[in-house]
């Protein structure tokens, strides 16, 4: 890509899409805006086109309906303009497992996964030709972390990072940087719309703040950005114990403590 690339944004109508737009407009790149709320895209549209004289394109979309997501993934298949996508739409559901309606389990995995994957699919191969082009997943540190209660939506943060990791490792040698970013609790809109008031938590960021750091680590070309993780070295410790597993899985038989003795157990 001889000129600056054009970036595809979803969840662009609010909060972390939303800031994103501002802020790769300032850097003077072309934007492809997608989210249900036209009217909202617009309205940012109008604003960033005045103030960067950049060129911007709504594009509202359902990602959970299979017709609208195909037409994005035909956009990134086609626009060679594009290349940068940030993967920033989800969703979450309020309530304990048990509570949750299966229905909107299905479209909680449908928006932060299937649809993510597909979008990251229908790029990669073009970028891999390119030998140059990013891929920006935003996953969470709930992906982390069974213990705070939010089993599905943790779920579908969890294939995130492990997509994002795995992808790394096979497009950086062609060219192609793909990055997580794992937000914690972020003063964005999902909160409302899955029933919860974000003024009764404590430690919130302001989503200018998340993106602005994770900005910081996009520019460093970290694969794994956590901008709440003030000690590093807790992910790298993390990071080196799964990698020192590996070689440990490649056995003909059973660890030694799940041998059975015969007789010894009934």
């Amino acid at each position: 890509m001889n000129t600056i690339p054009a970036v595809l944004i979803t969840g662009a109508s609010s909060g972390i899409g939303f800031t994103y737009a501002e802020r790769f407009a300032q850097r003077g790149h072309d934007l492809v805006l997608v989210a249900r709320d036209g009217a909202r895209m617009e309205a940012l549209a109008t604003r960033l086109r005045q103030q960067h004289g950049i060129a911007i394109e709504v594009l509202p979309a359902d990602l959970t309906q299979p017709g609208e997501l195909a037409a994005v993934e035909k956009r990134l298949r086609e626009d060679q303009r594009i290349g940068i996508l940030v993967n920033n739409a989800g969703m979450n559901v309020g309530g304990s497992f048990i509570d949750q309606a299966t229905d909107d389990i299905g479209q909680l995995v449908a928006l932060n996964t299937t649809a993510l994957v597909r979008l990251a699919s229908a790029i990669a191969p073009r970028l891999a030709a390119a030998g140059e082009g990013t891929i920006i997943n935003i996953a969470s540190v709930v992906g982390l972390a069974p213990e705070f209660g939010m089993s599905v939506y943790g779920a579908t943060k969890a294939f995130v990072l492990f997509l994002s990791q795995g992808l790394h490792l096979e497009l950086a040698p062609k060219g192609v940087y793909v990055q997580a970013v794992l937000p914690a609790a972020t003063r964005t809109e999902i909160w409302q719309r899955s029933g919860t008031d974000v003024n009764t938590l404590s430690g919130v960021m302001e989503v200018g703040e998340l993106v602005d750091a994770a900005l910081v680590g996009f520019d460093r070309r970290e694969a794994v950005t956590i901008p709440p993780l003030h000690d590093v070295a807790l992910w790298e410790a993390s990071e080196a114990t799964r990698r020192a597993m590996l070689p440990e899985f490649a056995q003909q038989h059973a660890a030694a403590r799940y041998q059975v003795v015969a007789g010894s157990e009934q």
